[in-house]
């Protein structure tokens, strides 16, 4: 045990007793220390912290509660610490983006002034006044509260924890939010449409071949796109030229990117594109399955390959090739070729 170790617990310990006080000056100079106590902490008791401060979270002032959410969210880093930190910030997400929501709405309704811009512009009594605290905090931390929810998800056990319907229901705050404000946040959109043990059946239109795989942690379809090609042309069931070991390591599970070529264009059942730009979760669902038809590349593409989001592992696996019999069954989801367009 380090000084610094001891310096964190008691900065830690004060901060509790501010909080339960409702003091607010003790608070605002208990969070001032407690801040300036990380910085000696070791990991491990760094994580410890995190999890007290993650059960008090809810009691924290509106004022500092979204730095000490990123404060768990930095040192939350075991999946097992993210699991125990995760509910409290993202129940906090979710008000936030309901509550960053209502104040959009309310400035359209009352100015025709663009939205503030919560880096550049500061706070004043009158818009305190006018719309209240809870919106006004909102919409000035809520790329705070973004933040350390993007810290939590990236382990796949909290994803799990959450289930679909929970990032579903942050997807349709956040697309609420985006409606209102015109403010998209394109990484939390992203995390939240992660899909994990995801079935999904891709037929080969060429060669009448379709697999059944499973897909876990993929962030873009760049991402699916190369794993896809590892699979099917690399295990050399479908004719051409195999990514790289390096590029598909780094669509997996190591650092880096590197350059790689397309071998395919996704399209989904009724012939439109799946843009590699899209999530996996653009592929629809038929039968339980995403249905995917792989068709030849309209013209050549290359990008760099590698993982959307650098820190989650991301899979797909072939589970196995399906039948004449079992193919053509899904082929008959499936618009003719001509009717593809992007």
């Amino acid at each position: 045990m380090g000084l610094g170790d001891d310096r964190f617990r008691a900065a830690g310990a004060a901060f509790e007793v501010a909080v339960r006080k409702s003091d607010p000056e003790e608070t605002q100079r208990a969070h001032a220390e407690l801040i300036e106590s990380l910085d000696g902490a070791s990991p491990e008791v760094l994580a410890q912290g995190c999890r007290r401060l993650a059960d008090l979270l809810d009691e924290v002032p509106p004022g500092v509660r979204a730095n000490i959410a990123n404060v768990i969210g930095a040192y939350a880093q075991t999946s097992a610490d993210a699991v125990a930190c995760a509910p409290r910030i993202l129940a906090n997400l979710a008000k936030t983006l309901d509550h960053a929501r209502e104040f959009a709405e309310r400035w359209k309704a009352t100015t025709d002034d663009d939205l503030p811009d919560p880096e550049t512009t500061d706070v004043d009594e009158a818009m305190l006044d006018q719309f209240g605290l809870r919106p006004l905090m909102a919409w000035w931390t809520l790329a705070n509260w973004i933040s350390p929810a993007l810290a939590v998800l990236q382990h796949r056990e909290v994803r799990k924890l959450f289930g679909r319907r929970g990032c579903e229901m942050l997807s349709e705050r956040h697309n609420a939010l985006a409606e209102v404000s015109g403010r998209w946040h394109k990484e939390l959109a992203y995390m939240l449409l992660i899909l994990d043990d995801e079935p999904l059946v891709a037929l080969h239109r060429e060669t009448g071949t379709g697999y059944r795989l499973r897909m876990s942690g993929i962030g873009d379809n760049f991402q699916l796109h190369t794993l896809l090609a590892d699979a099917l042309i690399g295990g050399q069931h479908l004719p051409g030229e195999p990514p790289s070991a390096e590029a598909v390591a780094m669509c997996r599970d190591v650092e880096g990117q590197v350059l790689t070529v397309g071998s395919f264009n996704l399209v989904a059942p009724d012939g439109t594109w799946i843009w590699n730009e899209g999530t996996p979760a653009d592929i629809p669902v038929v039968e339980g399955a995403r249905l995917l038809v792989l068709d030849p590349p309209p013209y050549q593409r290359n990008w760099p390959a590698g993982r959307y989001f650098p820190f989650v592992p991301a899979d797909l696996v072939l589970e196995r090739v399906l039948t004449a019999e079992e193919t053509a069954a899904w082929f008959t989801h499936v618009a003719p070729a001509d009717t593809a367009e992007a």
